[in-house]
Parts: C-alpha cells; sequence; structure tokens
C-alpha cells in the first residue's frame, strides 16, 4: 500500500536529551494513512570526512578507541560540523588535528545520510591528494586517543572485506574515492 507523497503530520514534538553534539527527539506523527505512532529521531548538525592521500599513494587513516563499540577502529580524519562552519572547513581543521597533515588540493567526493534510519546526520566526504606533514600540528583534543596509520588502497579494501575496518562513513567515503585512487 503506498502512502503517497503527504508528509507525516506532527502532533507533539519531545526533546529528551540536548548535548554537545547532537540532539535526541521523540515525535508523535500522524500518517497520511490516520495511522499515529512516535518516532526517535537524534539531531545532528553533520559530519565531514577526508580521504588523505600523500603524494606516493598512501592513505592517511587514524585507528582511535569509539567507546560505543568498545573497541579501536580505523576510520578516515572526520569531525563534527561545528556552527557556522563550511565542510571544508571542517575536514581541513580535522585532517590537521587528527594526523598531522594538510594539503592544497581537495576535491568533494559527495554526501550521504549516515543513519536515516534513526539519524538526520549528513556526511560530507573530501578528497585531499598530495598531503604534506605540517611543521608544528596541533596537540590532539583531551578526549581523543589517535595513532595515525598509513595504508595503500588495495590494504584499506582488504582490511574493509575482513572487517578490521568497519566504520560506515570510511567504506562509504572510500567507495566514492576508489576510482580515483592507485593501488600502490
Amino acid at each position: 500500500m503506498s502512502l503517497g507523497s503527504e508528509p507525516p503530520q506532527l502532533l507533539k514534538q519531545r526533546l529528551l536529551y540536548k548535548g554537545r553534539k547532537f540532539n535526541f527527539e521523540v515525535n508523535h506523527l500522524r500518517l497520511p494513512n490516520r495511522a499515529e505512532g512516535d518516532w526517535e529521531c537524534i539531531r545532528h548538525p553533520g559530519g565531514a570526512l577526508v580521504i588523505p592521500v600523500t603524494p606516493d599513494g598512501k592513505l592517511v587513516l587514524v585507528k582511535q578507541y569509539r567507546f560505543a563499540v568498545q573497541r579501536r577502529l580505523y576510520e578516515f580524519p572526520a569531525g563534527t560540523v561545528e556552527k557556522g562552519e563550511d565542510p571544508l572547513e571542517t575536514v581541513q581543521r580535522e585532517i590537521q588535528e587528527e594526523t598531522g597533515y594538510t594539503s592544497e588540493n581537495w576535491k568533494k567526493l559527495g554526501e550521504f545520510f549516515l543513519a536515516p534510519g534513526y539519524s538526520d546526520e549528513v556526511i560530507y566526504a573530501f578528497l585531499a591528494t598530495d598531503v604534506t606533514i605540517v611543521d608544528q600540528p596541533p596537540p590532539q583534543d583531551d578526549d581523543e586517543d589517535i595513532e595515525t596509520v598509513l595504508m595503500s588502497a588495495q590494504e584499506v579494501e582488504a582490511a574493509i572485506h575482513a572487517g578490521d575496518l568497519a566504520d560506515s562513513k570510511s567504506i562509504s567515503s572510500f567507495f566514492l574515492a576508489r576510482s580515483l585512487l592507485s593501488d600502490s
């Protein structure tokens, strides 16, 4: 049964949690078929991710502890888009903070929803080529424990298939960039 193009009607909205990085709300909706129910939603300002590529074709990743999954994950550098910040500014800041690299060559790969079943978070994906080490990289944030790792595109793809790289935003962004990467 198709519900047509008419959007649900918002009857009541409750903010249950207002956090530093996201808010959690419950929305009571009436669907076009007149059924009513509650839908939970995480409201997030969005994130930006960069795939940094060194002049010799190595990809720069980070390995960091993620409390929610209780393990260290391989990821590409990423961060939350701050209020009033362009996503490109976000990744230019994050690449330096997390890895100590910078670049003059940036390409937007695309954007996608991270988990649209329960969140409005959008990830903006970028490619940075010919990255170089910053003379004086800024210190890491107090709440981050990050190790920088270099891999070839083939090694990244193998890590994805082996389940060693299990971060969805990094996997999605890698496949957006795959045709632009060498296999060295």
